[in-house]
């Protein structure tokens, strides 16, 4: 039964945060181990990260029970609610710093050591001749000549992707508040499959890049900034849609009713940051 309007749940001893420890000392151990090609490293990482996807599934199963069983109240449902936010913002935090590091480069450093302000002398005496220019490789020309990637090709493309399956996901949620289970599904699966073309054209855009644009990690400060910020965001969208598929599955077995629904409400947040974040990269990677 659910708890009393003025208790909070208190959840009963669990394994899953220590088994979750060994998995995040032996992947980034193994992490460790292999940038600095000690064989047993690969294969340290490999169990971290399985141990790792088995605390999620064990951990989210768990509370996914608790929550069918009627365990939780309006307290939990908000201290979940209020979780996802703050995890959010971290996020946003994150890739904050990335942006801040593109336009560090950007409007900072580079005029700097071209000549601007105060770097006159750095110019003259350690890059003579450096115009300063975005995008740029850096001095010395590192990496080599590439080109940038257009942004309206394939980057308005997954653009227009990425803005449908917001309309997909909000058109889901208003579904399940109104009980119309049929076409939560639908909407909910159509967002899957907008989110793995999103990917699918990510990962033939980095295959452009490095195979006709010389576009690549290595290409001075323009390389590391792009495939910092479009790679991180790839790996969120990635996460995103494993989250959808899992809460079409949830939904496809009812779990879901228009009154209790935290787990679709915070998935559905996680999207819409993705869908804002991409808007930022689509402006100033590409466009600008």
């Amino acid at each position: 039964m659910e708890q009393a309007s003025g208790g909070y749940y208190i959840p009963h001893g669990t394994k899953w945060p220590i088994v979750g420890s060994f998995g995040m000392i032996f992947t980034l151990g193994g992490a460790a181990l292999w940038l600095n090609e000690i064989e047993i490293g690969k294969l340290s990482m490999a169990l971290g990260v399985a141990t790792i996807v088995f605390m999620v599934f064990g951990w989210f199963g768990t509370v996914i029970r608790e929550s069918l069983g009627g365990t939780f109240n309006k307290q939990v449902d908000t201290s979940f609610r209020m979780g996802m936010m703050w995890f959010i913002f971290s996020e946003v935090m994150f890739f904050a710093a990335f942006f801040g590091a593109l336009f560090y480069a950007r409007a900072l450093s580079v005029p700097w050591i071209g000549g601007e302000g105060d770097g006159a002398l750095t110019n003259f005496f350690l890059w003579k001749g450096y115009a300063p220019a975005w995008p740029t490789n850096g001095p010395s020309s590192i990496g080599g000549v590439f080109e940038t990637m257009p942004a309206w090709g394939v980057p308005l493309l997954n653009t227009l992707i990425l803005l449908s399956s917001g309309v997909t996901i909000t058109i889901a949620h208003h579904a399940l508040r109104a009980g119309q289970r049929k076409n939560l599904l639908i909407f909910l699966g159509i967002t899957v499959l907008l989110g793995a073309t999103f990917l699918w054209y990510q990962a033939h855009e980095y295959m452009e890049a490095y195979t006709h644009l010389n576009l690549t990690l290595g290409s001075g400060v323009y390389g590391s900034t792009f495939f910092m910020l479009t790679g991180f965001h790839g790996l969120h969208v990635t996460l995103g849609t494993i989250m959808l598929i899992v809460i079409w599955l949830r939904g496809a077995r009812g779990h879901f009713d228009r009154d209790h629904h935290c787990g679709f409400e915070a998935v559905a947040w996680y999207w819409h940051f993705v869908d804002v974040v991409w808007l930022g990269l689509f402006l100033f990677v590409y466009v600008l």
